[in-house]
């Protein structure tokens, strides 16, 4: 019998960063390598990805990369997996085109291409288990579920789903394809549990095309269309809106862009005609009742970009009388207070805002509902809810309790938690790291607690520098402290803090030259802590205080 262990260095507590490990004996295999975009406390990081120690401790043991779908949360981490885990990566065609988007653009990998395209048929045998795949449902073509054959069961992943009857082709789910497996044996379901809180029916992708139309044919000025460059089947809806309308479509931004055009390539995306799609600097040879434009932001976050044009410091658009503003993407919850801000911000620029939301529930992850009917498909011994934070985790466990599965057999993860089966079930046995790791432009990991709060303060409080110079030989200072702050107080206003700080620096330098001992890093903790102690007294605030302590040597 094999010995099996289950891992989530991410995905779990969590939205996004989707990174599952089955080990089967000396096999590992990755379910999906992702990110996830920073929440706003992480000021100044671009994205966050799992920590990799172990994959790389143990990179012998890897098969390789099996992917669910091309989004960020399941495809973003692995231009950082491969420049450390050469291993091969498979996916589903429009999968393994994006995800190579996203490794040829980083210099450390862009020449990897152990790429294999796998589609529902597909089965590969590996020496401790047999890999299949099954279509789903997602707001992207071509998304997969991942199965791997053991000689204890299947071990499921279903990556992002929902049940969707009217999906069009390429969207489809194989219904008797869940069924096969669930008769075979399902020894552990790993099953997405983002929306799992909400049992109210999801809009089908026709109704929401059919809401788009209307919105778009009413819309008499520009329709600025806000969505997340990925989600190709609300694209696609954009797409054969403007073609009923008679309008064009503007692509405002190179990640949307090569998203499109790999999409169109792969005949995942349909146009009519290759005029349907203008320039940004082509929008001027059009009315602007002729005109869809198409904004996903950078990286697949639009509301930022939206904002940028609301105040005019966008690259081509700026928002004016009579546009209307088309916010097609659900925004996560850390940014329901600036869609708020860029909402204000676009009704003084004289647009208006309508959000998908407002008429229909719109989501790609599957309800409650359609958790159930998974589960009742799959028939599994075990559950593993995944993809959600902790209150979408444990909906999912009650929704599956309530369809005969035991409370025992239901395993809510933290991040780094190994589960071993035993004869009796998953038993939990210690844990992996598996902290968050932060990506600040080309740097990897040396973004971390105390540069965030050094972010923190600056943001809130502001910086002060003092700099003096003083003669260590002859004990005195050279030249006084001088003061200069950034975002702490206003200077001219301020001079009598200013010169007093100033004052207080030169008592504390003197009266510290005057002892025997001497350590530079002692005095310019001295400096700091008096100065902090008396700005939080006149202020009641604390600046990150910079002493810039200067020797000169006869």
């Amino acid at each position: 019998m094999s010995d099996i262990k289950i891992i989530a260095l991410g995905g779990v507590r969590e939205y996004g960063k989707n990174f599952y490990l089955v080990e089967v004996n000396d096999s590992m295999f990755i379910l999906d390598a992702g990110l996830k975009y920073p929440e706003n406390e992480q000021l100044g990081v671009d994205l966050v990805i799992p920590n990799l120690d172990y994959v790389i401790e143990n990179k012998d043991k890897v098969q390789g990369v099996f992917l669910t779908h091309g989004h960020a949360d399941s495809i973003g981490a692995l231009p950082y997996l491969l420049s450390e885990v050469s291993v091969p990566v498979f996916g589903s065609e429009l999968t393994i085109e994006l995800a190579k988007l996203f490794v040829k653009n980083n210099n450390s990998t862009k020449k990897f291409n152990n790429f294999h395209v796998v589609d529902s048929e597909t089965e590969i045998e590996f020496k401790d288990g047999l890999v299949s795949f099954f279509k789903t449902t997602h707001s992207i073509p071509e998304s997969l579920g991942i199965v791997i054959g053991t000689d204890r069961g299947n071990i499921v992943y279903t990556g992002d789903f929902k049940f969707d009857p009217a999906a069009r082709e390429f969207y489809q789910t194989d219904l008797s394809r869940l069924a096969e497996i669930g008769k075979e044996g399902v020894l552990a379901l790993l099953s997405a549990s983002a929306n799992a809180t909400s049992n109210t029916q999801i809009a089908s992708e026709s109704e929401v095309g059919e809401e788009m139309s209307n919105v778009i044919g009413d819309a008499q000025g520009r329709v600025i269309i806000a969505a997340v460059a990925s989600n190709l089947v609300r694209i696609q809806q954009v797409f054969d809106s403007a073609v009923v309308h008679g309008r064009r479509v503007v692509l405002t931004g190179a990640d949307v862009e090569n998203v499109v055009r790999t999409a169109i390539r792969l005949k995942k995306l349909t146009i009519v005609d290759e005029k349907l799609l203008i320039k940004p600097k082509d929008m001027k040879h059009y009315e602007d009742q002729e005109l869809i434009i198409l904004e996903a932001g950078r990286m697949g976050e639009p509301i930022n970009n939206l904002q940028k044009m609301a105040s005019g410091r966008h690259r081509y658009v700026q928002i004016k009388e009579g546009d209307l503003v088309y916010i097609v993407t659900t925004p996560n919850v850390s940014k329901e207070a600036m869609v708020a801000r860029v909402e204000n911000l676009i009704y003084k620029a004289g647009g208006s805002v309508k959000l998908i939301t407002q008429n229909l529930r719109v989501s790609g992850h599957a309800n409650g509902r359609d958790l159930q009917l998974m589960i009742n498909l799959m028939k599994p011994s075990y559950l593993f809810p995944v993809q959600g934070e902790y209150s979408d985790l444990s909906a999912h466990a009650s929704l599956a309790e309530e369809v005969g599965l035991l409370p025992e057999n239901i395993y809510i993860m933290k991040r780094g938690d190994v589960m071993i089966l035993e004869s009796d079930g998953f038993l939990h046995e210690g844990g992996v790291s598996a902290s968050d790791v932060m990506i600040d432009g080309n740097a990897i990991g040396d973004v971390g607690n105390i540069v965030l709060r050094d972010r923190k303060v600056l943001s809130e409080d502001g910086i002060f520098i003092v700099a003096i110079t003083v003669s260590k030989r002859d004990k005195k200072i050279i030249s006084k402290a001088k003061v200069n702050t950034r975002g702490f107080v206003y200077v001219k206003k301020s001079r009598d803090i200013l010169r007093e700080s100033a004052e207080l620096v030169n008592t504390t330098v003197d009266n510290y030259l005057q002892k025997d001992s001497f350590d530079w890093g002692e005095l310019k903790g001295s400096v700091r802590d008096e100065l902090s102690k008396f700005l939080f007294e006149q202020t009641k605030r604390r600046p990150a205080i910079l002493p810039v302590v200067m020797e000169v040597r006869s």
